[in-house]
């Protein structure tokens, strides 16, 4: 007689002693300097920190845009200069010429190297100068490149009010919001609305979002009569949401695991641990949780699911019963996977520089449901992956689809393996009900590219120039 296993197959993790092969995080100065409108970022590093900046950002020519390289140079690297002084210098000629709400400071490698006190200088600075300055460690030593945003909402957490304003005045300026939803209406109907929301503890989103997603998120929420009190960040510094002990916070993407540790710990907030609205099945399950936590009987979901998958179809018959690998880049990885597998791909491994299991246990548990309803096989997931192994993994494994950073992309081609940046997840609008079919654009378009190349009669153009 055999004894035959019935426990059903569970998340297997497993960690490798990769280092981080993602950008450095200093380039989430690229989305939060444009997020926050009156912010100003000084990254202060070395020259090579300058050119990594010059080259992800680009350079404009008929806009002066908010941020800039501190650049340190040797006598600075050698103490021979006073820290305190020089960045006196370069904040007051910011002040001069900018006039931000905050100046938030960048450290890098090198200023955890030289051991330069940011912390220390900053308080000092901003009592003579007048501005708030805001530290964030996004030294590549440490974090991926998506941490850097991490960090940043982390320290802005500490800078949130603890009571609303009792000035009228400051109440309309932090009110923004209200502002971007009911832009052009009548007060009348502005009150009548008020009225449908369920009363409810404070709800606080954190999460740098782009305006249409933030409005998007925003309104599914109050389809179901949550009223969400503020953003972290907000479009500016000066309306920063009140953050209280007891207010509800949630966030919207997988590497914010910091700011919500400051949030829990710092501020005494309670966190939705939900999954990530990522996908028609991500959003609906993350507007399910924080209605769960406040009470509130979701309506509707299930419909507005069906529909997006439906008109997701097209996009869906491309890839279903196709293979996908993730070598691990920006933390998306298993939000990400999650969805596919749910569109009909099959993920045999899931690489991830970097893992928070409590702040990702509700994603993680959805991928092993989704896995189990759609009869795939629930893939491994490495932390800090080995790219040398990955890569003798994929060429066993031949997947169709590998989701890379730009570094693995071209000799992966030259592979004859499919690729896909997985820097572009990160740069587009892949969150809520709608941008779902950004997602799969996405993904599609190498298989798409290949499907046109074939009707082209490309193979065999190629076949016959490698006979002669």
């Amino acid at each position: 007689m055999t004894l035959t296993n019935t426990q059903p197959q569970a998340l297997e993790f497993e960690c490798e002693t990769g280092n981080y092969h993602t950008f450095c995080p200093i380039s989430c100065v690229a989305w939060l300097y444009q997020k926050i409108e009156d912010s100003f970022f000084l990254v202060i590093g070395t020259k090579t920190c300058g050119y990594f900046l010059q080259n992800a950002m680009g350079v404009m020519i008929f806009a002066e845009p908010r941020y800039a390289m501190a650049e340190l140079e040797e006598g600075d690297i050698s103490a021979k200069l006073n820290d305190y002084e020089e960045l006196k210098r370069l904040c007051l000629r910011i002040k001069r010429d900018r006039n931000p709400s905050v100046i938030v400071w960048i450290g890098t490698c090198t200023t955890e190297i030289i051991k330069m006190d940011l912390e220390g200088l900053a308080p000092k600075l901003e009592a003579e100068i007048g501005i708030p300055i805001v530290v964030a460690r996004a030294n590549g030593l440490d974090y991926a490149f998506t941490q850097g945003e991490d960090t940043v909402l982390a320290s802005m957490a500490h800078r949130c009010p603890s009571k609303a304003p009792m000035v009228e005045a400051e109440q309309a300026e932090r009110n923004a919001i209200s502002k971007l939803l009911n832009f052009g209406r009548k007060q009348e109907e502005v009150a009548a609305e008020e009225s449908e929301y369920v009363d409810h503890p404070p709800l606080v989103l954190f999460g740098s979002m782009p305006d249409p997603v933030v409005t998007q998120l925003t309104l599914e929420l109050k389809k179901q009569g949550i009223k969400v009190s503020g953003w972290l960040p907000s479009k500016r510094y000066t309306e920063l949401p009140v953050i209280a002990a007891g207010y509800y916070v949630c966030g919207v993407n997988p590497f914010l695991s910091r700011t919500a540790s400051t949030l829990m710990r710092r501020r005494k907030c309670k966190l939705i641990g939900a999954p990530f609205p990522i996908g028609p099945d991500g959003t609906r399950a993350w507007i399910e949780k924080i209605c769960s936590v406040l009470g509130i009987e979701p309506k509707g979901l299930e419909e507005r699911e069906a529909k997006v998958w439906e008109s997701l179809e097209d996009y869906v018959s491309l890839i279903r019963g196709k293979s996908v690998y993730f070598m691990g880049d920006n933390l998306l990885e298993v939000s990400l996977a999650r969805f596919l597998v749910r569109c009909g791909m099959t993920v045999s491994e899931i690489g991830i520089p970097y893992m928070d299991k409590r702040y990702q246990a509700a994603e993680l548990a959805l991928l092993e449901k989704t896995c189990r309803e759609m009869g795939a096989p629930i893939p491994k997931i490495i932390e800090k992956p080995d790219n040398y192994n990955q890569l003798q993994r994929i060429l066993a494994t031949h997947p169709d689809l590998v989701i890379t950073g730009m570094a693995h992309a071209n000799p992966l081609e030259a592979r004859g393996i499919n690729t896909k940046w997985s820097v572009e997840f990160t740069f587009a609008q892949i969150h809520g009900f709608t941008n779902a079919r950004d997602i799969l654009e996405l993904v599609t378009r190498p298989l798409r590219r290949n499907n046109n190349l074939k009707e082209l009669g490309w193979e065999k153009l190629v076949k016959e120039e490698a006979t002669v």
